[in-house]
């Protein structure tokens, strides 16, 4: 009998103008030979166009050697293959794998699947995280998951890699178009939706303001509530994960939204986006809290308000494809351990688990959605 343990620590550092000449924290993790910096970088194909002349011109002032590779990286192309193609080219560059951590710079997407090369070359390789989403500042650049999509299934190959170190600028959100912002929106309502009233009265008050800024606080107040809508959902994240890290228990909160949305995701691409899927589950889900007198009806229509607000769908016409959600259902079970564990709303700000979930529940909170439900306002329908 062999036992033994590993002690896991990472850090996530909130840094204004991180690619500022001045700034040394890119390089904090790993080392430097004879004060070289060498450095094999992964970017997403939108940002090199966006901040590739500036983030270049920041490692050369540094004097690093480094190598990019641009990729163009969506959950279309978040395969197997594509990490394979990360793979090659680190090889080919050669890197020192306890000295020369992998950077990756760009959305949630590219940086699960960097994660992912990283844990599996030579059976684990140091990564930086440099996201450039909002999605990826408040969920895929704050935990431990890696993955990739294979066989029809979202993330059915991964594992559990933190980063040795995530840098947060939120000044990469000014180059997002205003979708994504609402992309990310969806999982700072998770947050609040299952723990933080707070967190749900600014997003009530304030979430319009949010998406016109983009998080950049273009007045005193907008900056201050920017400040504490990502410092709150950040977090509050990490708060969930800490005790449970690699998931020895099953009934997560940070779960909520993620009961339905990764087979109405897969099955919709490119149609939806990840936190969009999140958010069209919220909204079901918040019917079967209704339901079953978790949720009042004036909290129901805050919530669904606040979607609207968000400018994010409550409804998909896949939810009205009984068979879906009930094979979504079931591949939940068998991924949670043939239970369901299924966080609904508790009023707003708390959530409870459940394991009774039935068909017959399911038509009636589609149908209910259906009603009060509505898609997402503005251009993208």
């Amino acid at each position: 009998m062999v036992r033994t343990a590993k002690p896991v620590s990472y850090e996530i550092r909130i840094r204004d103008d991180l690619f500022g000449l001045d700034r040394t924290d890119l390089f904090d993790a790993g080392a430097t030979t004879d004060g070289r910096a060498r450095r094999f970088i992964v970017i997403d194909a939108d940002v090199d166009l966006l901040h590739g002349e500036r983030i270049r011109k920041y490692l050369d002032h540094h004097h690093a050697e480094y190598e990019i590779y641009v990729v163009p990286a969506n959950e279309t192309v978040k395969d197997f293959d594509t990490a394979a193609r990360i793979v090659r080219k680190i090889d080919e560059f050669g890197i020192d794998r306890r000295r020369e951590p992998v950077i990756v710079i760009g959305g949630g997407v590219l940086m699960d699947i960097v994660g992912l090369v990283g844990s599996l070359y030579r059976r684990g390789t140091p990564f930086v995280r440099v996201p450039t989403t909002l999605i990826g500042l408040v969920d895929a650049g704050v935990g431990a998951k890696t993955g990739v999509n294979f066989n029809g299934h979202k993330n059915r190959l991964g594992t559990y890699f933190p980063a040795d170190l995530t840098l947060l600028d939120r000044a990469f959100l000014a180059t997002l178009d205003r979708r994504h912002i609402g992309n990310g929106l969806a999982e700072i309502l998770k947050i609040a939706l299952i723990k933080d009233a707070r967190l749900f009265d600014l997003l009530e008050q304030y979430g319009p303001v949010l998406l016109d800024e983009k998080f950049q606080g273009l007045t005193e107040r907008g900056n201050l509530v920017a400040q504490e809508v990502l410092r709150r959902a950040i977090h509050g994240m990490l708060e969930e994960l800490q005790p449970n890290l690699w998931e020895a228990k099953l009934e997560r909160t940070v779960d909520y939204g993620h009961t339905f949305s990764p087979t109405v995701e897969m099955r919709a691409l490119p149609e939806l986006l990840h936190g969009e899927a999140v958010c069209v589950d919220m909204a079901l889900t918040t019917m079967i809290g209704w339901r079953r007198g978790l949720v009042s009806a004036d909290d129901r229509d805050r919530v669904l308000a606040v979607m609207r607000g968000l400018e994010l769908p409550s409804w998909d016409p896949l939810l009205a494809q009984p068979a879906l959600l009930t094979a979504a259902l079931e591949d939940t079970v068998r991924h949670r351990n043939g239970q369901q564990r299924l966080p609904l709303p508790h009023g707003i700000g708390d959530a409870v688990f459940v394991n009774d979930v039935t068909a017959e529940e399911l038509l009636l909170a589609v149908k209910d959605l259906s009603e009060l439900g509505s898609t997402r306002s503005g251009a993208h329908v």
